[in-house]
């Protein structure tokens, strides 16, 4: 793709997009920094437990805070992105946070004065726990880790669209290949990490399974960093969420007014200065909160067209902005509960039921690392995705001419569709692994882990459809000048799926137990009933599924009143 470079008739200085020319650097420190952090990441739980000899309960609650956090951490780096500082500025202090944090996360492995001495009887109440000062160190080294996946998280993604021309067709095609490409180096960094990595730590040495991620997030810094003088800057433009409360509350102290054609002529359409970021169109949804633009005798404006109180009267661009998050909304609610599939299978009881399953592999004594079988869904999305950007895509173009082949919530919804199966799938596959665990009265089924690739591997491909089709829609959903805030969307709906997955575990445990079928999700899965939780999260997200279609035919695409966002296609869903 040939550079393109706009030149304002003033004194700014001409934009030049490079493109797909300065995505590589992008794409590769976003792969170095996911296989650090992930690489970091993926086993604390087993290194707080044989390393800090920290018991199972203290181990799980710092990771899921730290998890938890790290998610939360995006909706203050993506303020401080979009209203003071920049994505560039934000991405190169988060990049040197997370490179210190791991950097000071190996010190602990391999500095014998910053863990506790090594248990010789494992599970022994006789270990020795950190000290406080262990615990300090420990501490802040999680806190650098926060701060930066809170400012690379929500920055990456909406940095490397910063690189294209969004008024150049070619451009806005490169955009589309750029969020499959963007995806794919996750999911193989994370298939990377969850294997060879989790392999050095746990069977060769940790401050040598520590020290690679720490050594591949120095070069993910030193990639970041090499095209500093090649990348397009966006400047920030001011806070998005002091914007929302003045919207809203100028509506609320306006609420008496008439929106007649009369009141109609006298709003506040101007947007004073220049901007890169194209005007949104006027929309007929959330007509209240065009009271926000309605000049009264009482507005008053400054000489250079700003209003004297930005919280009695705002712009239509304002309002507009608005109206494009509460838009966002219903369909961030429909993702968090897509995303509760994700957690339940593919993060929590896809492990358990790896525990009591045949892990050998042919007739030798290797073992499948039960926190290995993610892999085989990351597998999948890396075959898929290429065949996807390159054969599937082009040739729904031609059929749809629409620029993503089909539109973002076509794509979300048919992921959706695909995790039903998916779970009723696991459901039956784990209600012959008991049998046959129950059968042979082991607590291991003899049955082989084979058995788990086929859900593992349509999961994937759920993921490839969906959670892509979300990461796009909220980036570029959202206003142009709030570009961060929309990569904080999907990390904050993890969060919450993750929460929401934990409420929905402890409401089935608590039911269940002591009633006529048994707990269905006790410590041994043999005498639980797995399956029927799958059958019941597949029951949700058929509930699910419906909403989001109800919420695809009500949403109206930014850019236009009625139309996506590449103004080829009706926002209604085809499916």
């Amino acid at each position: 793709m040939e550079d393109a470079q706009k030149k304002d008739d003033g004194n700014e200085p001409e934009i030049i997009y490079r493109g797909a020319k300065v995505i590589p650097l992008i794409i590769g420190n976003e792969t170095f920094e996911r296989l650090g952090s992930l690489g970091s990441s993926a086993n604390l739980l087993v290194y707080f437990t044989t390393v800090f000899n920290m018991d199972s309960i203290t181990a799980t609650t710092i990771v899921n805070v730290l998890n938890g956090s790290t998610n939360l951490a995006t909706l203050p780096g993506a303020f401080l992105t979009d209203t003071f500082f920049g994505r560039f500025k934000i991405l190169s202090v988060a990049s040197i946070a997370s490179f210190l944090g791991m950097f000071m996360l190996t010190l602990t492995a391999a500095v014998p004065g910053l863990h506790p001495p090594h248990c010789i009887e494992e599970h022994s109440t006789s270990c020795v726990g950190p000290t406080q000062c262990q615990y300090l160190f420990l501490l802040v080294t999680l806190a650098l880790l926060v701060i930066g996946g809170g400012g690379v998280r929500p920055c990456n993604l909406a940095f490397g669209i910063d690189q294209f021309d969004p008024h150049n067709e070619a451009s806005r095609r490169g955009i589309v290949s750029f969020f499959n490409w963007y995806y794919l180096s996750f999911t193989t960094a994370l298939m990377i990490a969850v294997t060879v990595i989790v392999y050095v730590q746990s069977d060769v040495s940790w401050a040598i399974g520590l020290g690679i991620p720490s050594g591949l997030m120095f070069l993910s810094c030193m990639l970041f960093f090499s095209g500093t003088k090649l990348y397009v800057k966006v400047k920030p433009v001011g806070s998005p969420y002091v914007t929302v409360v003045q919207v809203f509350v100028a509506a609320i102290k306006k609420r008496r007014l008439d929106l007649s054609q009369g009141a109609k002529c006298s709003v506040f359409d101007d947007v004073p200065g220049k901007s890169i970021f194209p005007k949104l169109p006027y929309t007929k949804q959330f007509r209240f909160l065009e009271k926000a633009a309605i000049i009264t005798k009482e507005d008053e404006l400054n000489e250079d067209g700003v209003p004297a109180n930005q919280w009695e009267l705002c712009s239509m661009q304002q309002v507009e902005q608005v109206k494009c998050l509460i838009r966002i909304l219903p369909v961030w609610i429909s993702g968090i509960i897509y995303l509760v599939f994700v957690v339940s299978l593919m993060q929590i009881y896809v492990v358990f039921q790896a525990q009591q399953i045949d892990r050998r592999v042919g007739g030798s004594k290797f073992e499948v690392p039960s926190a290995s079988f993610i892999a085989v869904s990351m597998m999948a999305v890396t075959i898929f995705l290429p065949i996807y950007d390159r054969i599937v895509v082009p040739a729904l173009r031609r059929i749809t001419k629409n620029e993503g082949g089909i539109t973002m919530l076509q794509r979300i919804g048919f992921g959706m569709i695909i995790s039903i199966p998916t779970l009723i799938l696991s459901g039956i596959i784990e209600e012959k692994r008991r049998t046959s665990a129950l059968k042979s009265g082991h607590f291991v089924s003899p049955m082989s882990w084979m058995w788990l690739v086929p859900q593992m591997a349509i999961a994937g491909l759920s993921d490839a459809f969906a959670i892509v089709g979300l990461f796009e829609f909220y980036y570029k959903q959202v206003p142009d000048n709030m570009k961060s805030l929309g990569g904080s969307f999907f990390f904050c709906g993890m969060a919450m799926a993750s929460y929401l997955t934990s409420f929905i575990t402890s409401l089935v445990h608590k039911a269940t137990t002591g009633s006529v079928l048994g707990n269905w999700l006790p410590d041994d899965l043999n005498q639980g009933r797995l399956d029927y939780y799958y059958y019941a999260i597949a029951g949700l997200q058929m509930v699910n599924l419906v909403y989001f279609f109800a919420c695809s035919r009500w949403y109206k695409y930014k850019g236009t009143d009625g139309e996506g966002i590449d103004g080829k296609l009706s926002e209604k869903l085809m499916i």
